[in-house]
C-alpha cells in the first residue's frame, strides 16, 4: 500500500515520529494535497471563465461587424421559396452610390436575448412591473378598501378612437393614391414633353399644394377641432409625419429613375408597381425600394409574444405615470416656486424619465417595428444598433433610431452635400439637427396641446454642442458614463418641465388666443 509523499524537508522527522504522529502527518499531507487540488481547480475555473467571457465578447463583436459589413456589401440576400438565401447583384437603385442597401438580418436585442445574462435584465424589468401592480393594489386597498386596478388615465389618453380612425383612413387613402398616380401622370408625359422643366414644376407645385392641405392642415384641424386626448393626438400626428416621409421617399427614389430611363420606341414608361408602393406604406422602413429581402414564412408565436410585450409596455408606462409622476407633480403644484423645488423636482423625475425612455425604445423601435416586420415578412430588422454602448453623442444619434436616421441621412444630409458640391458638411449636419429638433418639438406640442420648447432646446442646442464635443474620437468607457448621465439628466428635465406645464395648463387655462399667450408657458406665471 502506497501513501502520498510528504512534503520535502519533513521526511526525516516524520520517519522518527510515533505511529499517532505519523497518522496525523499523513492526514495533514492529504489536506494539503486537497487544498492544492482545490486551488488548481479554482485557477482552472477562473481561466475557463475568462476564456468564455472573451469568446462571448468576440461573438458579440463579430455579430456587430457582420451587420455593419453586410450593410455595405454590393449585393443583397434575397430569400428563395424554400427559405435559403441567394446572392443577387443589386439593381441601379440599390448600389451604395444610390442609397441604403437592405439585407436580411435580425434585430440586435433578439440575438442578445439568447444570452442568459442579457435575458435576466429583461426579467428584472418584468419583476418591476409586477411590483408596480402590487403597489397599486395595496394602495387602493388601504385607501379605499378594494382590490381593483383602475385605468382611468389610460382610457382617457386613448379616447375618441373613432375620430382617430376616420382621420387615419383619409390620410392613408390620400397617401396611397395621389402621390402614386401623380408620379404616373408626370412620368407618362415627361419624355414626350417639350418643356420638361415646366411640366415638373407644375406637377410638383400641384402635388405640394395638395400635400400641404391633406397631410399638413387636415391632421392639425382634426386634433384641435375635436380636442383629442394626448395618446390619440400622438397617433394622428405621428402618422401624419410618417405619411409625409414615406410619400417623399417614394417620389425621391422613383422620379430620378424615370428621368434617367426613357422608354424605347413604342413602349410605355416603366413605373413601380402599385403593390410595391402599398407594401412600402406598411413595412417598417422610410426608404422606398421596389423590393426588399423577405422571409419565407411568418412566425406566429413571435407575433403573439411581441404583441404581448407591446401591451405590457403600455401598462408599464401607465404605472410609471400613475405611481411616480402624478403624485410628485400634483403635490408640487401646491408648493411655492423656488430653486430648491425645481432642483428636487428635476432629480425626482430622472427615474421615471429614463424608464419611459427605455420603454419607448423597447415598445416602438423593437416590438412595434418587429411586429410589422414579421407580419410582412420584412427581413431587414436593423431598426437600431447598440446605442447603449456609445461613447459619443454623435454615435448615439446615429444608432438610436436607424429608421429615421437613414431618412435624414439620405434625403437631408447627403442631398445637402450634393447640392453644395460637398463644401458645407457642418452646415449639412446642423440643418439635419434643426429639422429633427423642429419635427420632434412639433409632435410634442401637438400631442400635449401646448408649446413649451424644452425638447427643441435640448436637441438643437445641447445636442449640437455634445455632438461636436463628444464625437467619435472619444473611445474611453468614461464617455459612455457621461453619455448615460446626460440622458438621465435630460430625461429628468423633460419629464419635470412638461408635467409642470401640463398641470399649469389645467389650473390656469388661457383667457385668450393671442400669439404671445399661445407660445408663453403657463407654468411661468401660474401660481
Amino acid at each position: 500500500m502506497t501513501t502520498a509523499e510528504p512534503p520535502n524537508g519533513l521526511h526525516h522527522r516524520n520517519r522518527k515520529a510515533p505511529q499517532s504522529d505519523e497518522n496525523t502527518s499523513h492526514a495533514w499531507g492529504r489536506n494539503i494535497a486537497q487544498e492544492e487540488d482545490l486551488r488548481q481547480w479554482h485557477n482552472h475555473a477562473q481561466r475557463v471563465k475568462v476564456r468564455v467571457l472573451e469568446q462571448v465578447q468576440d461573438q458579440l463583436s463579430n455579430l456587430l461587424d457582420v451587420a455593419l459589413t453586410e450593410s455595405v456589401q454590393p449585393f443583397t440576400q434575397i430569400p428563395s421559396v424554400n427559405g435559403k438565401t441567394t446572392k443577387k447583384p443589386p439593381s441601379s437603385s440599390q448600389r451604395m452610390d444610390d442609397g441604403k442597401v437592405f439585407v436580411a438580418r435580425p434585430s440586435l436585442l433578439d440575438e442578445l436575448f439568447e444570452i442568459n445574462h442579457i435575458r435576466t435584465i429583461y426579467h428584472m424589468f418584468i419583476a418591476v412591473l409586477l411590483i408596480f401592480c402590487m403597489s397599486t393594489l395595496a394602495v387602493d386597498y388601504i385607501d379605499q378598501g378594494r382590490l381593483v386596478l383602475e385605468f382611468d388615465l389610460l382610457f382617457y389618453a386613448f379616447g375618441k378612437l373613432g375620430t382617430v380612425t376616420w382621420a387615419w383612413v383619409v390620410m392613408f387613402t390620400y397617401t396611397l393614391l395621389v402621390p402614386y398616380y401623380a408620379l404616373v401622370f408626370w412620368g407618362s408625359m415627361y419624355h414626350s414633353s417639350t418643356s420638361k422643366l415646366g411640366l415638373s414644376i407644375g406637377v410638383g407645385l400641384a402635388l405640394s399644394a395638395v400635400q400641404t392641405y391633406i397631410l399638413g392642415q387636415f391632421p392639425i384641424h382634426v386634433v384641435v377641432h375635436y380636442q383629442l386626448p394626448p395618446a390619440s393626438r400622438f397617433i394622428v400626428i405621428l402618422e401624419q409625419i410618417r405619411f409625409l416621409m414615406k410619400s417623399y421617399s417614394f417620389i425621391r427614389e422613383t422620379a430620378p429613375v424615370v428621368m434617367k430611363n426613357p422608354p424605347k420606341e413604342g413602349e410605355s414608361p416603366r413605373f413601380p408597381t402599385f403593390s410595391s408602393y402599398l407594401y412600402f406604406l406598411f413595412c417598417p422602413t422610410l426608404i422606398y425600394r421596389e423590393s426588399y429581402p423577405r422571409n419565407s414564412h411568418i412566425r406566429w408565436k413571435y407575433v403573439g409574444v411581441t404583441l404581448g410585450m407591446i401591451l405590457g409596455c403600455l401598462f408599464y408606462g401607465y404605472f410609471i405615470l400613475v405611481r411616480l409622476c402624478v403624485p410628485l407633480h400634483t403635490q408640487e403644484t401646491n408648493l411655492p416656486f423656488s430653486k430648491r423645488t425645481m432642483v428636487l423636482a428635476v432629480f425626482n423625475s430622472i427615474l421615471p424619465g429614463i424608464m419611459l425612455l427605455l420603454l419607448c425604445f423597447f415598445a416602438f423601435l423593437h416590438c412595434w417595428l418587429n411586429l410589422f416586420g414579421e407580419l410582412l415578412c420584412f427581413a431587414d430588422r436593423m431598426f437600431y444598433k447598440d446605442w447603449w454602448n456609445s461613447t459619443s453623442f454623435a454615435n448615439y444619434y446615429r444608432t438610436w433610431n436607424v429608421v429615421v436616421h437613414d431618412w435624414l441621412y439620405y434625403y437631408g444630409y447627403r442631398d445637402f452635400l450634393w447640392l453644395s458640391e460637398r463644401k458645407f458638411r457642418t452646415a449639412a449636419m446642423l440643418s439635419v439637427f434643426i429639422v429633427s429638433a423642429v419635427v420632434h418639438e412639433y409632435a410634442l406640442a401637438m400631442g400635449l396641446g401646448f408649446f413649451y420648447p424644452v425638447m427643441f432646446v435640448l436637441f438643437a442646442i445641447f445636442g449640437v454642442v455634445f455632438n461636436f464635443t463628444m464625437n467619435d474620437k472619444r473611445r474611453s468607457p468614461v464617455f459612455n458614463v457621461i453619455m448615460w448621465a446626460g440622458l438621465f439628466l435630460g430625461q429628468g428635465v423633460q419629464v419635470c418641465l412638461y408635467c409642470q406645464e401640463w398641470y399649469a395648463q389645467i389650473r390656469c387655462p388661457r383667457t385668450g388666443n393671442s400669439f404671445l399667450e399661445l407660445v408663453t408657458p403657463r407654468s411661468w406665471s401660474c401660481r
